[in-house]
């Protein structure tokens, strides 16, 4: 067995791909049990068996067909399982800082009907509860968004007259939308 993966390494070490497929085939279960048994997870430990063998190929011009081929594949998925691990514990530590990506507001149905009702509510306030005046300056301001200054000149008025307006129809709205507050 010795003399012939000492063979293969050679063969392998010249590129040959089907003395490659020929070792894979020979370490490929070994490996994977080695793997399962260090992470208990055979998807993640496929995984690991196939970059092994992967590495070996794009490495395969430094091979030493006189060492054990399995030693070699054995500590290079070690290293890759080691590697999986500090990456689990990094990510494990640093969980919390970081964003929920792919979750939005806009995905709970409760929190769009929530918000739905709540702008209904407030364009009734607006335009039921708001003097004419009061609600013309809201507008201007909250949904138009033009400063207190352009109001004023626009309508004619003191800036402090906008500013007593849209206070009182922040006011407003607080009282009548209390029960959403």
């Amino acid at each position: 067995m010795k003399d012939l993966e000492k063979n293969l390494l050679e063969k392998v070490k010249r590129s040959d791909v089907l003395a490659f497929q020929k070792l894979f085939s020979n370490y490929h279960d070994s490996l994977f049990r080695f793997v399962v048994y260090r992470i208990n997870d055979s998807d993640l430990a496929e995984d690991i068996t196939q970059e092994t063998f992967l590495r070996v190929w794009k490495k395969r011009e430094t091979l030493v067909p006189e060492k054990s081929f399995f030693s070699l594949i054995a500590r290079i998925s070690t290293n890759l399982c080691y590697d999986h691990f500090r990456h689990l514990e990094v990510r494990n530590r640093h969980k919390d800082q970081l964003p929920d990506y792919g979750k939005s507001h806009f995905d709970d149905p409760e929190k769009i009907n929530q918000a739905e009702m709540l702008e209904e509510e407030i364009q009734r306030v607006v335009n039921e509860k708001l003097p004419d005046k009061c609600r013309y300056i809201f507008i201007l301001s909250r949904i138009e968004g033009k400063t207190n200054p352009e109001i004023a000149e626009t309508l004619n008025l003191s800036i402090r007259t906008v500013e007593n307006q849209i206070y009182r129809a922040l006011k407003i709205l607080r009282k009548n939308l209390a029960n959403y507050l």
